[in-house]
């Protein structure tokens, strides 16, 4: 039988979830259909999601159709848990996207939608909640072909709308032609000669589907079922089944990782090529996010590695297998009828938990690297600091939140030992909220939050050189490193390269100064993560191992990774300091329905938010703003919009662009680093530490 590894995705409330226990009813799964409201659904386990009635963390569940078995997964609606879904869209064959008959599209619809077909991922479109009073058939039609821009085909329509007996009645239409044959020269063409048989064009459909050009649309309702039979049908007959060689090279990728019952980690791996067995040992860890800002540390975290005792340097690449970390595979399990069962083995396509794995991350490639993980939506913007409450141990605090950014690696835990304050990044409000609460029950610990901030970043305005040379200068380290940063396009992150010989030093000091660069770049000039630049190592030197007759090795004359970490900062940010680097905040692209006659009394406003309309139209009586507005005046954009819209106003907003800071004082953040910025406190600091 084969398989389908199938995502649930949808706005909040569209009804993603109530879908999920419908179509496992259906299959034959469960008995009983469990309930948002009542906290006895399959996938919401998580007894924060069963009190907030909203799913956080995704979820696998399994089922039989007649000739494919489903692995769906069960993702959050809520925009402030978007990185959950990230980390599932690379692990999926296809996607059913919900939307609302009641609400229509929404902001998260069109995010969600966008990114669906830029990764080409099958997708078909359930609009739920027909029976709901205010439901809409053809005007949800209508809408969604003018604000989700993609071509939809229609599996038919909706009949006995906002009522108990709405139903769905199959039956493609004359516009699915019209949509198909967009695609399909040929369809077109023997239309005009001789006609087209069902036949043909439910073959056009699948094939149309299955590459993620045509999206089919069914209507129902997974409160009374309807439609749902269509869909299921959809399922089994429009999505590619899971494609690789169990016979090939072990390929796989981890997209969640979670705590078991004992504290031991089990890791969520969708298998893409190859098969994975119980007492595997694999390699893991090359697809991971290797990007500075989500993990945040300093010198004095790392320790002399002078002291290790085993003559060898923290990131020698002999501590590895080819670079990467391996694990050991002591337990696995697979999804099959509605569970996960102990198996000894899972082939390619299987979604499997996996134990054993102590070193793993989410991203991790097992095996071969295959899929990249590539990010498809914005990182977090906001920022706040974590304040422990009265009697709160910090240790147990500062643990808890490390593993909780095991689980989320975008909350982007940062540790500031002089002020001692924790500070975690984030995607929204409700997401605060959902940390507060999982530490006061699962840990223990209560907690506060300071005022949310907003995340900038520093971007290097031009190119900028420095070098500082062993034993010279005032150069404590014996070590030359030499740096050039260039600025790059938007975008592109940061990228690391040599105009040194490889060969001119040990690999692990080459390792050593790669990646305090990335760590430093972190913070930059005004305490920002610093991206899109090109950073290229232009000088190189050490003093090679020393030692005196009978005695062992002198670090007082050899160079070690100690030296190379110590001395990068410094050429780092001279080089920064000469190429410049600008503060950018985050800009929110906006879209403001409201009645036509209120848009006047809102462009003043938006100017003072520091706001730029940059599009205006509308639809009957509506009218509709867009453009875009700084991510920090989000929030009083959306309490002043009742007010000057008669409470008529829907605002969507979602991450943009980031945009230089142009107004008010330019945004610093406090250092948690040695400050290289400051010579003579950086090295007092870490010299002190080299003499301990």
């Amino acid at each position: 039988m084969h398989l389908l590894n199938l995502g649930i995705l949808a706005h909040v409330d569209a009804g993603k979830t109530s879908l999920t226990e419908r179509l496992l009813h259906t299959a034959g799964v469960t008995d009983e259909i469990g309930s948002v409201d009542r906290g006895s659904t399959r996938t919401d386990t998580l007894a924060l999601e069963r009190q907030r009635g909203i799913t956080i963390k995704s979820a696998v569940v399994s089922f039989p159709l007649d000739s494919v078995t489903v692995n769906l997964i069960d993702t959050p609606g809520h925009p402030d848990f978007i990185a959950e879904v990230e980390r599932v869209l690379g692990v999926l064959d296809g996607a059913v996207l919900v939307v609302s008959a009641v609400e229509g599209v929404q902001a998260q619809t069109r995010v969600l939608m966008r990114t669906l077909r830029r990764l080409r991922i099958p997708t078909l479109v359930f609009v739920n909640k027909i029976d709901r009073r205010g439901a809409r058939g053809a005007s949800v039609l209508e809408e969604m072909t003018r604000r989700l821009s993609v071509p939809l085909v229609p599996m038919g329509t909706a009949a006995g709308l906002g009522t108990r007996a709405a139903r769905f009645l199959p039956g493609l239409g004359p516009s699915a032609l019209d949509v198909l044959a967009d695609h399909d020269d040929d369809l077109l063409a023997a239309y005009v000669t001789h006609g087209i048989s069902d036949g043909r064009l439910d073959a056009a459909l699948a094939a149309q589907t299955r590459q993620g050009l045509v999206h089919p649309v069914w209507f129902g309702s997974a409160l009374t079922g309807a439609g749902v039979a269509g869909l299921v049908s959809g399922v089994e007959r429009l999505l590619p089944p899971a494609s690789g060689d169990p016979d090939g090279p072990l390929s796989g990728t981890v997209f969640k990782v979670e705590r078991g019952p004992a504290g031991e980690k089990i890791a969520y791996a969708r298998i893409f090529s190859g098969t994975l067995r119980v007492r595997d040992r694999v390699p893991l860890g090359a697809g991971r996010e290797e990007a500075a800002g989500h993990e945040e540390g300093d010198l004095r975290e790392k320790g002399d590695p002078r002291e290790r005792g085993d003559g060898r340097e923290r990131g020698d690449p002999r501590e590895k297998v080819d670079g990467r970390e391996e694990g050991r595979i002591t337990a696995l399990t697979v999804f099959d009828h509605g569970g996960d069962v102990r198996r000894e083995e899972a082939g390619a396509g299987r979604i499997a938990r996996l134990w054993g794995l102590g070193g793993v991350r989410i991203g991790d490639a097992l095996g071969t690297p295959g899929r990249a993980a590539g990010h498809h939506f914005a990182p977090p913007t906001l920022e706040t600091v974590v304040v422990p409450g009265p009697g709160a141990d910090r240790r147990a605090l500062h643990l808890a939140l490390t593993q909780l950014a095991e689980q989320d690696p975008l909350i982007g835990v940062r540790h500031d030992e002089l002020r001692r304050e924790t500070s975690v990044s984030l995607y929204g409000e409700v997401q605060k909220e959902v940390i507060e609460a999982t530490l006061a029950d699962e840990y223990g610990l209560d907690v506060t939050f300071r005022e949310t901030t907003t995340l900038c970043v520093e971007r290097p305005v031009g190119s900028g050189a420095a070098v500082e040379f062993n034993k010279k200068d005032g150069n404590p380290f014996l070590a030359t490193v030499g740096l050039r940063v260039d600025a790059a396009p938007p975008g592109s992150g940061v990228r690391f390269g040599l105009e040194v010989e490889l060969g001119s030093m040990p690999y692990a000091f080459f390792k050593a100064v790669e990646d305090t660069v990335r760590e430093t770049l972190g913070q930059g000039l005004h305490g920002w993560r610093v991206t899109d630049c090109a950073v290229t190592m232009t000088h190189s030197g050490y003093s090679p191992r020393q030692s005196h007759a009978h005695q062992g090795f002198d670090k007082s004359m050899s160079s070690t990774g100690y030296d190379f970490r110590g001395l990068t900062p410094l050429v780092l940010v001279e080089a920064l300091r000469r190429a410049r680097t600008v503060v950018y905040e985050p800009m929110h692209r906006f879209r403001i329905e409201a009645p036509a006659d209120t848009l006047g009394a809102l462009l003043p406003v938006l100017a003072r938010l520091g706001a730029v309309p940059e599009s205006t139209g509308g639809h009957d009586r509506a009218g509709v703003l867009e453009g875009a507005v700084p991510a920090a005046r989000v929030h009083e954009l959306g309490q002043r919009l009742p007010g000057l819209t008669r409470g008529e106003g829907e605002l969507e907003t979602v991450f943009d662009h980031y945009a230089p800071v142009t107004r008010g004082p330019l945004p610093e953040r406090p250092r948690t680093d040695h400050n290289p910025l400051d010579r003579k406190e950086y090295l007092l600091n870490v010299t002190r530490r080299m003499g301990d």
